[in-house]
């Protein structure tokens, strides 16, 4: 499979300048481009793009002010920002990268030396990427772990706070799994973790939604500006008919002949009242209630706030 070209931004407000920049990118890279600060702040934020060439004389906000913005968001923190710009004296280029530019480049430009530098910047992003990617997955299952999983929900109850959407919270736990470690060896028992974890990833249809080993045979499922109670239900449902239907065998359990799950949802609609750990405690509340029901099934709490 080809991997994607990388994404490059290129913000100036002269055309020409684009068009110089864009010809030595654009037969391998995708080129984005923008003639405003205000408007590269809009396509960062949406693009997301590998890499940002900037220039610092910009009508309205000026390159500074942008990179300072860039830097200032959470989401656009980590894109690499390149001044290439006609301002050459030394105050200009220790403040930006002060501002946490990570190159500054005078014009008129050198084509080979730019065409480096933006490579050996992108490699090096890639890089921590990969880093930052390893810190936040489940080495066994391959899903987000616990720190990413409760950094990912902090941010999305902030964001509900403004919106005023539902965010539902699914915590699953696996029956009986210390009989099946007992009975089939631990071996088994991370096979079944594993299988367990695609199914639950599988369920997650939208780029949104989060699934993440929540610890030890608890896995857990963030899923932002949910509808109503039957949509959230039907995630949950398709998790436990696709454990199901993977018939791993649990001769040991008192629930069924083969491996089974517990679900609790929370749907809530997120006040200045409520917190990240009131929703999950009001999923575990829910799972806690599955498993004393006879497990194997889905139980849900909505408090949705008017």
């Amino acid at each position: 499979m080809q991997l994607p070209h990388p994404r490059i931004l290129i913000v100036d407000d002269e055309i020409t300048n684009i068009e110089l920049i864009a010809d030595l990118f654009e037969a391998d890279h995708e080129v984005l481009f923008a003639t405003t600060g205000a408007r590269a702040l809009e396509i960062a934020a949406t693009a997301m793009p590998d890499l940002i060439l900037l220039d610092v004389m910009l009508p309205g906000m000026d390159g500074f002010e942008v990179c300072a913005r860039l830097k200032s968001e959470r989401l656009t923190v980590d894109i690499p920002v390149i001044f290439v710009t006609g301002m050459g004296d030394v105050v200009a280029e220790t403040r930006g990268l002060a501002l946490g530019a990570v190159d500054y480049i005078t014009k008129p430009i050198n084509p080979p030396v730019v065409r480096v530098r933006v490579t050996n910047h992108i490699e090096l992003k890639k890089a921590r990427d990969r880093l930052t990617q390893l810190a936040v997955t489940d080495g066994l299952t391959g899903l987000a772990n616990r720190r990413r999983f409760d950094e990912t929900l902090g941010l999305e109850f902030a964001r509900h706070l403004r919106s005023h959407a539902d965010l539902t919270l699914i915590l699953l736990d696996i029956d009986h799994f210390k009989l099946f470690n007992d009975t089939y060896g631990h071996l088994r028992g991370d096979d079944c973790l594993r299988a367990i974890a695609r199914v639950i990833e599988r369920a997650m249809y939208r780029v949104t939604d989060l699934a993440a080993r929540y610890g030890g045979e608890e896995f857990g499922c963030i899923l932002p500006e949910t509808g109503p109670p039957s949509d959230v239900i039907a995630v949950a449902e398709r998790i436990r008919q696709g454990v199901i239907a993977l018939e791993i065998p649990h001769q040991t359990s008192s629930t069924a002949a083969h491996v089974t799950v517990s679900l609790g949802v929370a749907t809530q609609r997120c006040t200045s009242d409520d917190s990240p750990e009131l929703l999950i405690t009001r999923a575990d509340e829910q799972l806690y209630l599955a498993k004393s029901q006879g497990r194997n099934q889905i139980c849900l709490a909505s408090v949705t706030a008017m």
